[in-house]
């Protein structure tokens, strides 16, 4: 990320309040320029997401009445959107796991900084790196379905998903992997122990 970028990122906070102080915090910092998208629903966010695309979003768990993590990585699946808690109240350790970092209404200005810069740092990594990194647990598990015979519509009818989902997944894990075949995510899965022998020995 270079020093004279803007970083657009939205905030989903449903609080007037505490959007409208966040919104000034970020415009504050002083060794990153940003672009603040205040967002007032999960229609909005949707919008957002297909129009802006921003670096990060910064929501409250509870905006919407649950913020589903897992969902939204899915549905934004391609993009590199660093999703950030913000922490209002009390909030369970195991939720908070599941976002890239979290921020609370006391953090002050100088952990903020911090932690939007070393988000950024990490998107900068991955900017660069080849693309061979672990599959999800998602992906992992269409592999699975691909090894076993399944169509695209079986996949998505097995895993609950859209086969446009189904369809956007398996194009992601060809490019991770540089594995353009059935029968080379077979060997794939059963080296890293995704299926065993068993699973497709009568394919």
């Amino acid at each position: 990320m270079k020093n004279n970028e803007v970083v657009r990122i939205a905030i989903a906070e449903t609080s007037v309040i505490i959007r409208g102080g966040l919104t000034a915090a970020l415009k504050r910092l002083s060794n990153v320029k940003v672009q603040p998208i205040e967002l007032l629903s999960v229609e909005a966010l949707h919008d957002c997401v297909r129009t802006q695309c921003p670096e990060m979003l910064i929501v409250n768990p509870a905006f919407g009445d649950y913020f589903d993590v897992a969902k939204f990585r899915e549905e934004i699946s391609g993009k590199r959107i660093r999703l950030i808690a913000l922490v209002t109240s009390f909030v369970d350790a195991s939720l908070l796991s599941k976002y890239d970092e979290s921020i609370s209404i006391f953090d002050d200005l100088d952990i903020l900084s911090k932690k939007i810069h070393g988000l950024l740092n990490l998107v900068s990594e991955e900017e660069e790196v080849d693309s061979q990194e672990a599959l999800s647990q998602r992906e992992k598990e269409i592999v699975i379905c691909v090894v076993k015979g399944m169509t695209n519509k079986e996949i998505a009818e097995n895993l609950f998903l859209s086969i446009h989902t189904v369809i956007t997944h398996r194009r992601n894990i060809s490019k991770k992997l540089q594995i353009h075949s059935a029968a080379g995510l077979t060997i794939y899965a059963i080296v890293n122990k995704l299926v065993t022998l068993n699973d497709v020995k009568d394919l």
